[in-house]
């Protein structure tokens, strides 16, 4: 019955297709893996040029992503898009710029398939020259202005900016002149009316970035620049301020700017889908040993036996795009849709993008694996490929035999090491003691406060920092991971005075206010593995990220020492001078 449906659907496309005009193609590479790449093209009614949008293809920059995303559903009268909402989509659920590099920093290599982020890279190249014109979407530090106003907002910024890299840039070989500049100053002079607030509004960025003088030469590996020279289309990067006091704001701003490109370039919309609701899980359908799928609403359990094979065939949830699911322990970042066999009680974790929205506990029955099953067992491999760690609730994947650093006072969780087909070992973190009453050596589960409680005397290293996770099996080694505690450091603290300037204040600053000031609390850069929640303490007020306080009610002295902490963690202190 399932075949049939499948096969009427996909009769059903293919008539669907015959007409090329005002229809959606939507393809998938890397499916049901932490890469997995979605590809939406949407051709309007009446034909016309084609805009490529590229979103998330660094992963901690939502307003990006969120923006890209919401043009996969729309419907056009004239022109066409090809929208990659999550071009990276492992650093988004990582929630980190690059976690294997910065992908787009990748786009002068060769189109070989060297790693999954080249191979994505080589799509993306193959998309753009099918475009006429890119936008690469983006959120960036601070607010760029063309002239000096403070620390935070000056030529070297990116936020709130349309960037080119160049003003024109002449086709060689050619008479035609692209004239980057002249396109950006329209885009803004539509999108600016509309934004009240003047910190937020937008400028042209000119990175000239083939001059022997430009301070941004990185971007020459980028990928507007190689639509630009390579293609020659009109591309630019579109870059909302990661201070902006929420997302919806910046993906606000993103829609004002791509909607005035649109309008630009001749592209005519017909309807957008928008939404940034909370997203919310219903229920999973799963199938054990390929058997008939059940249904696990949220908040049930799945019950099977250890040696189970399950496999996710669908999550219901408010969202369609972004999705993905860990088994925690098996697998890897993205379990949706494989075959992954159960050996343990474990929890499977659901996620849009990189927020965590639902998990189903997995009930694991001591119940004798089937002897069809033993048959098929394979002898395991003979060492450790990676570890999976979580750092302050943050999953990251460390190679074996290298070095991870962990700010000292984080939690550090050790989570399972791979293949995960390596069984019978030891995992064991020198210098802790999971089970004081049972110490069998095994420490995978156990939360490590790196902040106390290791014995020093297994700390190695020129300064004593160093502790090492050694695996073994059967009194041998097979694989270890050197772990270096490294201080606690703020890079810098931004506080927003009276909501018309900036402070940026690096370790032991101070700056002079008055009692009548309003300060905000805007953001925060340290080494720490997640900057939520960090926050500030003034004279035992505590004020959290978006939050503020009048300078004359919480500061009591003539110098006021200004906290900054992460829970019991004393991360740095500035000062604030009140003026009387």
């Amino acid at each position: 019955m399932i075949k049939i449906f499948l096969s009427t659907l996909l009769s059903l496309f293919i008539i669907c297709s015959s007409n090329i005009y005002a229809q959606r193609e939507h393809s998938v590479h890397f499916q049901n893996s932490p890469y997995e790449l979605n590809i939406y093209r949407i051709y309007g009614k009446e034909p016309g040029k084609t805009l490529m949008l590229i979103g998330g293809i660094q992963g901690n920059e939502p307003g990006g992503f969120l923006s890209a995303d919401s043009y996969a559903d729309m419907s056009l009268k004239k022109g066409n898009l090809i929208v990659v909402p999550r071009a990276n989509f492992y650093s988004i659920i990582m929630n980190d710029r690059g976690p294997n590099g910065d992908m787009n920093r990748k786009f002068t290599h060769e189109d070989k398939d060297l790693s999954m982020e080249d191979r994505i890279v080589t799509i993306l190249k193959k998309l753009i020259s099918e475009s006429d014109y890119l936008l690469n979407l983006h959120d960036g530090s601070g607010y760029y202005h063309p002239t000096y106003i403070s620390k935070w907002r000056n030529p070297d910024r990116f936020g709130q900016s349309i960037i080119a890299d160049c003003d024109k840039y002449t086709v060689p070989g050619t008479e035609r002149v692209i004239p980057l500049g002249e396109i950006a100053e329209k885009v803004i002079s539509k999108v600016n009316p509309h934004i009240e607030n003047e910190l937020y509004r937008f400028h042209f960025m000119n990175t000239r970035t083939d001059a022997n003088d430009s301070r941004h030469k990185e971007q020459r590996k980028s990928a507007t620049y190689y639509a630009l020279t390579a293609h020659n289309i009109p591309s630019f990067g579109v870059e909302t301020s990661k201070f902006l006091p929420t997302i919806d704001l910046k993906v606000q701003f993103h829609n004002l700017v791509i909607n005035a490109f649109m309008e630009e370039f001749g592209i005519v919309p017909q309807s957008p889908g928008f939404s940034l609701d909370a997203p919310s899980l219903k229920y999973v359908v799963v199938s054990i040993n390929n058997e008939i799928p059940i249904v696990i609403k949220k908040g049930e359990k799945l019950n099977i036996a250890r040696g189970d094979t399950i496999n996710v065939s669908h999550i219901e949830s408010n969202y369609e795009r972004g999705l993905s699911l860990d088994i925690l322990g098996f697998g890897d970042l993205n379990d949706y849709r494989k075959d992954i066999t159960i050996t343990k009680e474990t929890s499977m974790i659901v996620r849009k993008d990189n927020e965590k929205f639902g998990e189903i506990p997995i009930k694991a029955s001591k119940d004798k694996v089937p002897a069809s099953k033993e048959k098929q067992a394979v002898l395991p491999p003979e060492k450790v490929e990676s570890f999976s760690l979580s750092v302050a609730g943050k999953r990251v994947l460390v190679s074996e035999g290298g070095q991870y650093d962990v700010v000292r006072g984080e939690v550090l969780k050790i989570l399972e090491v791979y293949p995960r087909s390596l069984t019978d070992c030891v995992v064991n973190f020198k210098g802790f003691v999971g089970d004081r009453l049972n110490n069998t050596g095994e420490d995978r589960g156990y939360d490590i406060d790196t902040g106390k409680g290791l014995l020093e005397r297994y700390a190695t290293g020129s300064k004593g920092n160093i502790y090492q996770i050694v695996v073994t099996r059967d009194e041998k080694e097979i694989g270890h991971l050197d772990i270096r505690l490294i201080q606690p450091q703020m890079e810098y603290l931004v506080l927003r005075i009276n909501s018309n300037r900036h402070a940026l204040l690096r370790p032991d600053e101070s700056i002079s206010l008055s009692v009548q000031d309003t300060l905000f609390f805007e953001a925060v850069a340290t080494n720490l593995t997640d900057n939520n929640p960090v926050y500030i303490v003034i004279n035992g007020k505590k004020i959290g990220k978006g939050g503020s306080g009048i300078t004359g009610e919480i500061c009591s002295a003539k110098r006021n020492e200004v906290i900054v902490r992460k829970g019991a963690l004393v991360i740095s202190r500035v000062f604030i001078d009140i003026a009387r």
